[in-house]
């Protein structure tokens, strides 16, 4: 995947993704905490497709499902290690 990254002034940061299968979107973080996710149309990449808007919550929920691993399986892997750690430094 190919990302550009943007400042808009007065807007904030628009990232530009393309896809290896040649799709084309737009993440846009406003200052104000708002998320766009703009999906263009193939046939006319300048064109936006369909734009959903997304507050911070649900920024967030978006960006747990996208990762490989969900956040908390992340931070209970910490924690099991963190804890053999400990557990190995105590005499």
């Amino acid at each position: 995947m190919h990302i550009t990254h943007a400042t808009v002034p007065g807007i904030g940061t628009v990232h530009h993704l393309h896809t290896r299968e040649g799709d084309r979107l737009a993440v846009i973080v406003s200052r104000s905490g708002q998320h766009s996710l703009v999906l263009y149309d193939r046939t006319d990449p300048d064109t936006p497709a369909h734009t959903v808007e997304l507050d911070q919550q649900e920024a967030d929920q978006l960006a747990d499902l996208l990762h490989s691993r969900p956040l908390t399986d992340r931070l209970s892997e910490i924690e099991r290690r963190l804890a053999s750690l400990v557990a190995e430094a105590r005499p």
